[in-house]
């Protein structure tokens, strides 16, 4: 899909006249090679992470495909409100996370490779006209959310739970995979932590839409942020470790809430006809 997505883009530019601007880097100020670029973020998500997600299930499940891949109601509606909080109240220790992350050595190429990103992100949340930051919430928020957790969640996770035989194993591998795939090695802690907790969501309540739902709503309220402050994308705030600690302790309350509120085991998930296995943090 990669392929695919670079042939699609590098059309999409070629055909915009703005191919070199994005070779150069963005321009805050050139608004029509960032209506371009936004459209080209949209194809990714989509192309990417929605289509092989799509894929997977339709190739896999002709029974119900989007069921499988866990787009269905949540075992209980307060699974929504909880994986939330979780996200948001676990902003603080992925923060932390992140200043220990940008700690680890790391080659060059990675480094600049996350200037340019955190420079295209910044050029990306410059608003010009009026219905940008609609734009900027679907683009950036919206569409990422449900693409990639149809990718990593509904399609990878599930493989990889199968394949280890314990859920949390799944889980976290599907996490590691999560922050890889993003290529921006500098904020990769906190990236695969936030998979975790996206990843116990979405298998303790049964429902992809949990996680789709916290996750839009992380990305979204730190891009509205963003907004006001474009600066912040690069910014490596200091958090007090009393915050860091009260942050770590309401994840954990939340998780195991979570936990002891779910119905989901193995069997359920892979059919009467799987081994049984004891679930590791089921």
């Amino acid at each position: 899909m990669l392929i695919v997505f670079a042939i699609i883009g590098g059309l999409v530019y070629n055909v915009a006249g703005v191919g070199g601007q994005m070779r150069s880097g963005l321009s805050t100020d050139d608004v029509a090679a960032l209506d371009v670029g936004k459209l080209v973020q949209f194809l990714f998500s989509v192309v990417v992470f929605g289509l092989t997600g799509f894929l997977y299930a339709r190739f896999t499940f002709r029974d119900r495909p989007g069921y499988h891949l866990g787009l269905r109601p949540a075992t209980r509606s307060g699974f929504y409100l909880l994986a939330i909080l979780m996200l948001i109240l676990a902003l603080p220790l992925e923060e932390w996370l992140g200043e220990l992350n940008k700690r680890i050595p790391l080659w060059h190429w990675m480094v600049s490779a996350e200037r340019d990103n955190d420079r295209q992100v910044e050029a990306f949340l410059k608003v010009h006209h009026p219905y940008d930051p609609v734009i900027n919430v679907l683009v950036m928020a919206a569409i990422p959310a449900f693409c990639e957790e149809i990718c990593f969640r509904g399609a990878l996770q599930r493989i990889m739970i199968q394949i280890c035989k314990r859920p949390m194993a799944g889980i976290l591998v599907s996490a590691f995979l999560f922050s890889f795939f993003h290529f921006q090695f500098e904020g990769f802690l906190p990236r695969m932590f936030l998979g975790v907790l996206l990843g116990a969501a979405y298998w303790y309540s049964g429902s992809l839409w949990v996680p789709i739902i916290a996750h839009f709503f992380f990305n979204a309220s730190q891009i509205l942020l963003a907004m006001y402050d474009p600066g912040i994308v690069s910014k490596n705030p200091t958090i007090p470790l009393k915050l860091v600690l009260f942050s770590l302790v309401i994840v954990v309350g939340l998780f195991y809430a979570l936990r002891k509120g779910s119905k989901t085991t193995y069997k359920s998930v892979y059919g009467s006809s799987a081994d049984d296995y004891e679930d590791f943090l089921a």
